[in-house]
């Protein structure tokens, strides 16, 4: 059966994402070692993060309310309001960054809306998701925008069944084997992984676990067009 409906993922495969994370935990990190310096910062965040996942869900906001709640507990709340108010300033800074494109994704996606329906299936904020495809200048270049809170099968198997699509005709690209190629192969789907130079912890998964068959992994998105030609 032909594709006719490529899903692509925003973050780390469309814009850059990641590393902004990574950068604003290193500050919290040097922020929290000033009050205690043996503490492990890294660790105790990451465990924050797990434990707030079905509560927050993904994206910056949570990534926020987690930092505090670190830095609270790692301080064990004897942290100052003024630093508090600086951790809350570098998730309104995430917030508001500009939305750095990854080399070649504009000519790339141009392409495949020449002859692909285009949805972007992302998880996260609703609000951060759709201002970051804004700032992206890629907009008009997808029929649908499709935010979940979670990538699993069953919410693939609701956006395909809501828009009327088969699974035989579409095909998923994105960054993270756990949400964007496991649960797309469950339903029958295909997928193209385009790794990002980084991943958080969450989204890795054994490559053993995936399919021998059904997927490709490919450098750059660049590739995907001529991929998809020859499927």
């Amino acid at each position: 059966m032909p594709i006719t409906v490529v899903g692509l993922d925003g973050d780390d495969t469309l814009w850059h994402n990641e590393t902004r994370f990574i950068l604003t935990q290193e500050e919290l990190r040097e922020l929290l070692h000033r009050h205690v310096p043996e503490a492990d910062v890294d660790s105790h965040l990451a465990g924050v993060e797990m434990h707030n996942l079905g509560v927050y869900g993904y994206g910056v906001k949570a990534f926020t309310l987690s930092m505090i709640e670190t830095a609270i507990q790692v301080t064990e709340g004897r942290i100052p309001a003024a630093d508090l108010e600086v951790i809350l300033g570098w998730g309104k800074r995430m917030l508001n960054e500009p939305t750095e494109l990854l080399n070649g994704v504009e000519p790339a996606v141009r392409e495949l809306s020449e002859r692909y329906d285009l949805l972007l299936i992302t998880k996260g904020d609703l609000f951060d998701q759709e201002s970051k495809l804004a700032r992206s200048g890629l907009a008009d270049l997808f029929l649908g925008v499709e935010v979940v809170s979670e990538k699993s099968a069953g919410a693939y198997r609701g956006i395909l069944a809501r828009r009327g699509i088969k699974a035989g005709e579409f095909v998923m690209v994105g960054n993270s084997l756990r949400s964007d190629i496991l649960p797309v192969l469950e339903l029958g789907a295909r997928a193209v992984h385009v790794p990002y130079h980084v991943t958080w912890h969450h989204e890795q998964v054994p490559e053993e676990s995936l399919p021998d068959t059904g997927w490709y992994r490919l450098e750059r998105i660049g590739e995907v067009s001529r991929l998809l030609a020859e499927l």
